[in-house]
């Protein structure tokens, strides 16, 4: 019911949201006689910023049709390796030639509301290094109800499917959510000894164990029941969709808590932005449209895999007590020997408390010390570990120099 009334909302909005772009057209075109009213600029930057406010955010391109590899520019060819109903393993090829041998990485992204699209910068950079591939999840209301249920099972099953399609010589980097399955699918290979596990895993801010320095999303999860993330947050896709009746967490919802979780700055981005189209300054309103373009577009994640994630990984910690199955195989990351570890975190992550995803080498014991590693980055939050200044100049480099070391 929730998600028809978010639907019947955006479709009552039409009509004012016609008369903000009219608004904006009459007083904003420099050929208008409109534009030299005296309040023009006031017009045309609140009629902006509401059709801003209001509008639904279709997921971004990739933009990725270029890169510099050794100080010159390579064309990008973006392809798909591999298609699943819930994802789309997606290569971005180079044109190089193919004796170069760049190692590959497998870049699994989160499936936690947001599109793959918001690791463009960490693909991007890491494409002037390596062959690239990264999972590219599919919106859960796209999916047709009779190609059943997602679970974080599945999604343990995924990575280790893309693992063994790209291995040997496989690096896997995993940003958020995704270390916790990422971990538990190599365990798993890793115990059932098979040859061609990866040569490195990177781990980005992830919460491998929910326990330690619990932030505002951990306090949510371990305050309310299971019953009520169930009962509150799990909705049915409307009859528009391809996956009309499939129980999903809506993005809007999503949304909604992303916003929540820091109110104040996104009131005063917003005003910011207001402020910019009255002074002309172009350059700072093109930037804010970028980042909220990318951060306003959210998906639809499938109702088991979210309750799954839920219970498992922040209400029960099933991984760091040594508790968790995945189709009744024990994970055990103590059975990882061949695959180098590096972990990754920020100092000021409100998303993935410090030590959550360090935790990692509390668990991965059976891999020598000489091949683990742990990096505090300071002065850094939850996005700043995987895109902007600091990830291309203070991270990235150590990604790159521990993957050649390892690989």
């Amino acid at each position: 019911m929730l998600y028809s009334l978010f639907e019947a909302q955006h479709v009552a909005l039409a009509p004012m949201r016609m008369a903000a772009e009219l608004s904006r057209g009459w007083f904003g075109h420099p050929f208008s006689p409109w534009s030299l009213s005296p309040m023009a600029k006031e017009i045309t930057a609140g009629s902006d910023l509401f059709l801003r406010v209001t509008n639904r955010y279709d997921k971004p391109a990739w933009g990725i049709d270029e890169v510099q590899v050794d100080g010159s520019p390579v064309a990008v060819e973006l392809e798909i390796a591999q298609l699943k109903p819930f994802c789309r393993l997606l290569h971005f090829k180079r044109a190089l030639p193919e004796n170069r041998n760049d190692p590959r990485v497998l870049v699994v992204a989160p499936l936690s509301g947001h599109h793959a699209t918001l690791l463009r910068d960490t693909v991007r950079t890491m494409l002037q290094d390596h062959d690239v591939y990264v999972t590219d999840w599919v919106d859960a209301r796209n999916v047709p109800l009779d190609l059943g249920a997602f679970h974080l099972d599945d999604y343990v099953d995924y990575v280790r499917e893309f693992v063994r399609l790209l291995s040997p010589d496989l690096n896997v980097v995993s940003v958020c959510q995704p270390t916790v399955p990422v971990l538990a699918a190599i365990a798993l290979m890793a115990a059932d000894r098979e040859a061609h596990q990866p040569r490195t895993m990177v781990m980005m801010g992830g919460p491998i164990d929910a326990r330690k320095s619990p932030t505002a999303v951990n306090n949510l999860a371990t305050k309310r029941p299971f019953s009520w993330f169930e009962q509150t947050l799990i909705h049915r896709v409307p009859m528009k969709y391809p996956g009309f009746m499939r129980r999903v967490y809506p993005g809007f919802l999503q949304h909604m808590g992303f916003v929540a979780m820091n109110p104040d700055r996104h009131v005063n981005a917003h005003w910011d932005y207001y402020n910019h189209l009255m002074e002309g300054d172009g350059d700072s309103a093109d930037a804010h449209r970028r980042f909220y373009d990318e951060y306003n577009a959210v998906l639809d994640m499938p109702a088991e895999y979210y309750l799954d994630t839920i219970r498992r990984v922040f209400q029960e910690f099933q991984l760091p007590k040594g508790r968790m199955f995945v189709h009744e195989e024990w994970v055990r990351p103590d059975k990882i020997r061949d695959t180098a570890l590096l972990t990754i975190e920020g100092e000021l992550d409100d998303i993935s408390g410090s030590g959550q995803t360090e935790a990692a080498h509390g668990l991965c014991t059976g891999i020598d010390s000489d091949r683990r590693e742990h990096f505090l980055v300071p002065k850094v939050g939850h996005y700043g570990i995987f895109s902007g200044r600091r990830y291309r100049e203070i991270i990235y480099p150590r990604i790159r120099g521990f993957i050649r070391q390892h690989a």
